[in-house]
Formats: C-alpha cells, structure tokens, sequence
C-alpha cells in the first residue's frame, strides 16, 4: 500500500523536520527548506509534526495511488490535479486507490510540500528519515525519488476537510529581504563592506541548492580570506574569495573556513528557499533582540491560527 512514483519530477525528497544533534558525526540537518509550508500540510492532515512528506523542487511529481488515504499540498504553487481534475492546494484531498496524481511545474514559489494522512513510513537513519543525497541518508535509499518507487502508506478512512485559507498563505515572490544578525567576525568587514551588502540587490545564482543559496552582485571584501574551520548555523553568510555571498541552508556542510559576515533569520530562509534562480535578495540588519521578537511572534501567530473545515 503507497503511493507509486511515475515521474519523480527535478528534485523529490522525503523529509521529514530534519536530522538533529548529529553535528558531531559530521551529518548534517536535512529537513525541509520550507518549514512553514511543512509544517502547515502536517497540521492540515492532523498528523505528528515530524512526519515524513515529500519535498518537491520546482514541480513535475506524478504518483498514482494504490491505497485510500488523504493527501495535502502546501508551499508553491504548483498545479495539482487528481485524473486530470484540477484540484486545490493547502487543503486535505481524498484520494482512492488507483487515481493518478500530478503536480506542474512552479508557478510561484519553487518548493511543494506533499504529505499523506499519517505520512510515509520510512525507516529513520541516525533519528530521522530526511534525504540527504550528498551524505547518501535518509528517505528510501538516501537519493532523490526515482520512478517506480513506492512511498509507503497506511489506508485512512477518515479525515476533517480542512484547508488554509488563501488570505492567511504564505505569499512567495520574486524577491525577498533577509534580515541578517551581525556575527563575531562582522569586524573583519571595514565599514563600507557592510554598508555595501545591505545597500545592492543580489540576484540568486543558478548554482544555488539545498546546500546553499549562491548570490551574485557587488563583491564583498573581507581583510582575512581564511579561518580554522568550524561550526556553522543555518542561515550563515558565508563570503568566499571572490566577495560573492552564499547564504548556507539545510543541506550545508558542518563546519567551513569562510569568513562569515552574519546569519540570515531562519524565518527569512523559508522565504529565500522559495526564490527561485534570477531573484532579487536584499540585506537588512537585525539585532538579536529583534530577531529573537520576530521568532516567537512568527511562533505565536502559526500556533494561533485557525485552519477552516470544508463540509462535503
């Protein structure tokens, strides 16, 4: 009983919230880019927080379902349909065994969200199930979906209809404002450096992946060109020889030698990830005081918001 892959699409990925304390093995996080549009399509569902879905980068996905259950797209908007039926995003969606599954390519946004009700039962590595191609871990085989693969699936009889209301969904463009904490090696950057990056628009390189975004606009000049290596965070700003920031997301390596002039807010990230190659990304500033307010008032508004039921 699963879900049985046609077409795999450019990019999909199951994930789950991401592999966690494993820093230390060298493994890094995985988890999916967008964690709101997951964690919207989990709630949809009305399943755990960290059930597995499936990652789409910029569309092409064709499943054909060979059990009843609900499925829920959330994240860019990629065209759904259900036997050739158009069919809605950001809402649960019976499906019975036998119906064909597809999702177009991105018409907003580059990342979907598919997640079934009570999601795919996928065997963790090192604690949890997200795909991580470069490390060969996590989904079915620790590569990208293939046709023929079968995501697993229990039947399910019953589901509330529930679905997000289009005024409360996130809106993805393309361009995006990454608020960025200044770090300890801020200093290495004179002033004019920095008033440089928050200043010009970059656009997003077609080099960019899950690793990290690369960006292209006013090279940036650090006065150490290299470091010890260690440890890096989501988010961080990493500025190679060639002044070019990249911006360093689930996928990114544990530690690095770049100099780093600050770290995007996480929240930002999920929007960064929905800009597709030949975006524009603009800099702000942001205190850790503030970044610390827009983190739980992003945190207060996800809990409190009310998803609505559709009566069939």
């Amino acid at each position: 009983m699963s879900l049985r892959v046609i077409q795999p699409g450019m990019l999909s990925l199951l994930q789950d919230r991401g592999r966690f304390g494993r820093h230390r093995l060298g493994l890094t996080t995985g988890g999916p880019l967008d964690p709101v549009a997951f964690d919207y399509g989990n709630r949809l569902l009305q399943n755990d927080a960290n059930t597995t879905a499936v990652e789409i980068s910029f569309g092409g996905l064709q499943l054909e379902a060979t059990v009843d259950t609900f499925i829920c797209v959330t994240g860019a908007a990629m065209p759904l349909t259900i036997n050739g039926a158009a069919q809605a995003g950001w809402e649960v969606l019976p499906v019975r065994a036998g119906d064909q599954i597809a999702l177009g390519f991105a018409e907003s946004g580059c990342r979907a969200y598919l997640g079934v009700a009570g999601g795919f039962t996928v065997a963790p590595s090192f604690g949890s199930t997200a795909t991580v191609v470069r490390e060969h871990l996590g989904g079915l085989r620790g590569e990208k979906l293939q046709a023929g693969d079968a995501l697993p699936c229990a039947p399910v009889s019953q589901r509330q209809r529930l679905y997000l209301p289009e005024a409360q969904r996130p809106r993805y463009g393309k361009s995006v404002t990454l608020r960025v904490i200044p770090g300890y090696q801020e200093r290495h950057f004179k002033r004019l450096q920095q008033r440089r990056l928050f200043s010009h628009a970059y656009a997003v390189s077609q080099k960019s992946d899950r690793m990290g975004y690369r960006l292209e606009g006013p090279a940036i000049d650090c006065d150490i060109k290299g470091i010890l290596s260690e440890g890096i965070c989501q988010g961080a700003i990493q500025i190679p020889a060639d002044g070019q920031p990249i911006v360093l997301l689930n996928d990114r390596q544990t530690i690095g030698g770049y100099p780093k002039i600050g770290s995007a807010l996480s929240l930002d990230c999920a929007q960064l990830a929905q800009t597709a190659p030949g975006g524009t990304v603009h800099f702000t500033p942001i205190s850790q005081h503030g970044a610390h307010n827009a983190l739980l008032l992003a945190s207060y508004y996800h809990k409190n918001l009310r998803l609505a039921e559709r009566r069939i």
